[in-house]
């Protein structure tokens, strides 16, 4: 604990995703660091999926909860894991059932702060008991301001967003060279105007939990998305805190002994990984695609990937004699693996991500080639980001009306990183290396999570 300061303890309550667990997670790992207590709030059986993150047990408790049944939610269901993204609005409800839970929860423990993303009814419910609250945004800012220009023009429209042109980026946008095609607009003016739990609508969600909240913060940095940062700064009326990368304890882990063999037995730099993400479930035929590029590359390759919508395993949909034409140089795993550490070893040359949150800064920071291929929401600004703005990957290409990627779009986007020659392969590999080496300058991350320390502390006064 640093001189002056003293200890805080704080709750946190994450959106029950996985990846959003296992964020909130490595940030109470930093804050445990410097001697502060966190009690983290969970549903029941999902504390067994993440305990091993857990890296100061003596001040990190976690606190199970029961989650409430909702109609239309399988009563095995605690996350998105358990179910898909399109039962999200049903895991919101049974999370919004469980604020009078929360209540005594609070009561019983209380922290000086509490954390929260969706439950937008949080900050009420802290201020009653006398508790700061926290907003703090997992997503990027990026998306978190196109949402905000979208909502305003809206708003100043009268309209419905399938009734406004948002191929060009809404107005107030900070890059106006971020365009997104048809099939990207539909989705995202989709899911921004759904009802997301109880409800209430997603944009309004996250809005009152800015409005409404002690503090906003998100794990980003200045360096990444810096132009958002002062955007959003402004959109709010309140001031921003960000608590850097917060990227995961790599050298607390050991990677798998059956990986460690398997990625041994390739030249450096030369295996292909693919991830999508705790979320994501392709339909069939594009998982086909997908497979199939992997293997028109001519690159081993380890593929991580959910079963496919409709599917009980990731095994049952490949393609016919697929496994037999790959034997030896891809492996297609449907279970969970340790991404950060695969990514670390020296055989593997590059990584197609879906470009959530997360897994974008585990990719920024490795000496991976970096392929993406968006799926849904935030992913789609995320991976524009980087393929277009920052320049420090290439995106697959997909259909602009259907958003349907081939196997040929795949094995080019790989070939065009892995290529040493190409112009467009040089640019990506210069701008990547760039960006990694100051995001792993010594004391960048120390210095956000010192700051964001020091703004706790005076939050609480």
């Amino acid at each position: 604990m640093d001189a002056g300061m003293s200890q805080l303890h704080m709750a946190m309550y994450p959106w029950f995703a996985i990846g959003h667990i296992t964020a909130y997670l490595h940030l109470a790992n930093k804050l445990a660091e410097r001697g502060h207590k966190i009690s983290f709030i969970l549903p029941k059986r999902t504390k067994a999926r993440v305990e091993h993150i857990n890296l100061h047990p003596q001040l990190i408790s976690f606190i199970p909860i029961t989650i409430p049944p909702v109609d239309g939610l399988p009563p095995h269901a605690e996350t998105i894991f358990d179910a898909s993204i399109s039962l999200g609005t049903f895991i919101m409800t049974a999370m919004d059932r469980t604020e009078k839970d929360i209540e005594l929860i609070l009561l019983e423990l209380k922290p000086n702060i509490v954390f929260f993303d969706y439950t937008c009814w949080m900050p009420n419910l802290t201020r009653s008991l006398g508790i700061k609250s926290v907003h703090y945004i997992t997503l990027s800012m990026i998306f978190e301001s196109y949402m905000e220009c979208m909502e305003k023009q809206f708003r100043e429209n009268n309209s419905v967003g399938n009734e406004l042109n948002l191929e060009n980026p809404p107005a107030g946008f900070p890059d106006p060279s971020i365009k997104l095609q048809a099939h990207e607009v539909r989705q995202l003016t989709s899911i921004v105007n759904s009802e997301f739990g109880s409800g209430v609508r997603y944009y309004d969600r996250i809005s009152t939990s800015t409005r409404l909240s002690d503090a906003v913060a998100f794990r980003s940095c200045r360096e990444i998305e810096e132009p958002y940062a002062d955007f959003l700064e402004s959109s709010y009326g309140k001031p921003l805190w960000l608590s850097g990368p917060v990227l995961p304890e790599a050298h607390a882990f050991t990677l798998e002994e059956k990986w460690a063999e398997w990625l041994s037995g390739f030249k450096d730099g030369s295996v292909v990984y693919c991830a999508f993400g705790s979320e994501c479930r392709l339909h069939q035929d594009q998982l086909k695609e997908l497979l199939l590029g992997l293997e028109l590359t001519g690159f081993p390759f380890l593929a991580a990937l959910k079963a496919p919508v409709g599917f009980e395993s990731v095994e049952a949909a490949m393609p016919k004699g697929f496994h037999e034409r790959v034997r030896g140089r891809g492996i297609v795993h449907g279970g969970w693996v340790q991404q950060t550490l695969i990514l670390d070893h020296p055989s593997v040359g590059c990584f197609i991500t879906h470009c959530g949150a997360a897994s974008l800064l585990e990719a920024l920071v490795s000496r991976c080639q970096i392929v993406v291929l968006p799926n849904f929401i935030d992913q789609l600004l995320n991976a524009r980001m980087i393929s277009r703005s920052i320049k420090a990957g290439v995106q697959v290409e997909k259909g602009e009306e259907d958003g349907l990627f081939t196997k040929e779009s795949v094995c080019r986007a790989v070939k065009t990183v892995m290529d040493f020659e190409s112009e467009v392969g040089k640019e990506v590999r210069e701008n990547h290396l760039k960006l990694r080496n100051l995001l792993l300058t010594k004391d960048l991350e120390k210095s956000y999570i010192d700051s964001f320390c020091h703004k706790l502390q005076e939050l609480v006064g």
